[in-house]
């Protein structure tokens, strides 16, 4: 009978780590200053963790080629697929999306400048809209679009970080992409001046 409980015991926490395990490679630990202040939750909007439907897909559906790079940000997912131009890499990152349908913009683009240490300035309309945020914020952890931004030729749409780790896998931004910090440095380090960018 203690030898069935100790097996079962033991299952339980094989089967718990691995949960974990496999959690964590998803989910950095959580860290950093959150830039809650700066944020929109749409309290109408589904706020649950989309994981279902994040998962390995193939560039060749929606891109003719992978000149200088791809990125693929999928809205239904929730997640950022990247592809470098040689095909031999391939990355997969939970992101964050815009709170609602008037602040999502969907189509073709690509990266036209990338800054390591954003500074952010809120866009006109979040101004109207939230009059008490700060007009500038400069680089450092109470910035919204954390440690590393890739612009993209829309104004003011960018794939950023974020020092707030609840916001990724959720509806939680005014209209950008955002990911982890420990991703969008990496995401960064791959992306060029040209990388072609489809949201979806």
């Amino acid at each position: 009978m203690n030898e069935d409980r100790r097996g079962l015991g033991r299952r339980r926490f094989v089967t718990s780590a691995a949960a974990l395990g496999v959690a964590g490679l998803a989910a950095p630990a959580w860290a950093q200053t959150p830039d809650a202040g700066l944020v929109q939750y749409d309290t109408e909007a589904d706020q649950r963790r989309n994981i279902s439907s994040f998962r390995a897909q193939d560039w060749q559906p929606y891109f003719s080629n992978l000149t200088n790079g791809a990125i693929l940000a999928d809205l239904t997912s929730r997640c950022v697929h990247y592809w470098s131009e040689d095909g031999s890499t391939y990355r997969l990152y939970p992101s964050s999306i815009p709170v609602s349908q008037e602040l999502t913009r969907k189509g073709r683009t690509e990266v036209i400048r990338k800054v390591e240490g954003p500074s952010w300035a809120p866009t006109p309309e979040m101004r109207q809209r939230n009059p008490e945020w700060p007009e500038f914020v400069p680089p450092g952890p109470d910035n919204p679009l954390g440690t590393h931004a890739l612009y993209l030729s829309w104004q003011y749409y960018r794939i950023h970080g974020t020092h707030d780790t609840r916001k990724i896998g959720r509806k939680s931004s005014n209209g950008c992409i955002g990911l982890y910090n420990e991703h969008i440095k990496e995401l960064f380090g791959f992306a060029n001046v040209g990388t072609q960018v489809l949201l979806i």
